[in-house]
């Protein structure tokens, strides 16, 4: 048993997350400052008696004691991160810097959740790791693009000064049960609407591409990453350098959106509005790397994963109006449990 800190674990990874190290029988502790993460996302596990939940804003120092961090604090929303830039670089430098001034002292493993974002609007395709990118530094999706990639930096920095065990796993699209319906996700937007009969919305022509992986292979990605211990031919640590995970099969948004309203049987009608600004035009993982070291791919394929992301949206009760934006709004995300709720720990002295 190690005892295992999650940042952002009240998010969408990072509740499914905390839910498999409590499966593989780990101490953990949930750590979320509740801004995007909901409190429902872990009711189900609220009287798990390894599972403490701590209300705290990684942009204060975090004190306690652990052995692994998996560092998944960030806003990823486009509707919360564009109308939050400065809380969104903040939570990138300084909680990235907190994250690893605790795992420098606790001679802690950390995990630091980076994302695609990092290559922009890519000038290759598929994305290979040692791309460099293409980004905006002063656009609109630039506080959550270069905030991540400052986080890499400090990581980075943080090996090279420090020595600190950091490993840096560059998410692409991931989806399935537990998204919140107005995430601002493409394929959470689209489930929603489809649902409720209303209009898909896409911007531009929706030829523009993406790939999607299901959570749980997300999540076992992240496993293998933090546990891995290998070196390389030259003798540095296998996990020094970043490593892509996501699904390579690649998908237009308007073929999603078709396949959506097939798997829904849904009666809506495609709209398109104007495009986004600095909305990459291509993203697609080459995970060769992770392949490699991880001996890991996505297992399940969009169209199973969509049916049950479906099933689970269906299950729930669906907000009227959803506004764009989710501060503060919570949604019932897993069945109210009649039990007594859990012991919830707060540090009083940096609220989050």
């Amino acid at each position: 048993m190690s005892r295992v800190l999650v940042t952002g674990g009240a998010g969408f990874v990072g509740a499914h997350l905390v839910e498999r190290l409590l499966l593989d029988g780990h101490e953990v502790i949930c750590l979320d400052n509740f801004e995007t993460g909901t409190r429902t996302a872990l009711l189900h596990l609220r009287e798990h008696p390894f599972l403490e939940i701590w209300r705290h804003d990684v942009r204060h120092p975090l004190p306690c004691q652990v052995d692994l961090i998996f560092h998944l604090a960030c806003p990823a929303s486009p509707a919360y991160y564009q109308q939050h830039p400065v809380l969104t670089l903040e939570t990138c430098m300084l909680g990235t810097q907190h994250v690893l001034q605790l795992a420098r002292d606790a001679k802690a493993r950390v995990l630091l959740a980076s994302t695609s974002e990092v290559y922009g609007d890519p000038l290759n395709h598929p994305q290979q790791e040692s791309d460099w990118g293409h980004v905006n530094p002063i656009g609109p999706r630039s506080s959550y693009d270069e905030g991540k990639r400052a986080a890499e930096a400090l990581a980075r920095a943080y090996w090279q000064a420090h020595r600190v065990d950091v490993r840096i796993a560059r998410l692409f699209n991931c989806y399935g049960p537990g998204m919140r319906p107005n995430d601002g996700r493409v394929i959470s937007n689209l489930m929603v609407q489809a649902l409720k009969g209303d209009a898909l919305t896409l911007h531009g022509s929706g030829t523009h591409t993406r790939s999607f992986c299901y959570i749980k292979d997300v999540v076992e990605a992240l496993v293998r990453l933090m546990q891995l211990d290998s070196v390389d031919a030259d003798g540095l640590p296998a996990w020094v350098d970043p490593v892509n995970l996501g699904n390579p099969d690649e998908i237009s948004i308007l073929e999603l959106a078709h396949r959506i309203l097939a798997i829904t049987g849904s009666p809506s009608v495609i709209q398109h509005l104007p495009s986004a600004v600095d909305d990459p035009k291509k993203r697609c993982p080459d995970i060769s790397r992770a392949m490699t070291l991880l001996d890991w791919c996505p297992t399940v394929s969009l169209n199973e994963g969509l049916g049950w992301t479906r099933d689970w949206f269906r299950a729930q009760t669906m907000p009227q109006n959803v506004p764009p934006v989710y501060v503060d709004q919570e949604f019932k995300l897993y069945q109210q449990p009649t039990a007594p709720a859990a012991r919830v720990a707060q540090d009083s002295s940096n609220p989050g």
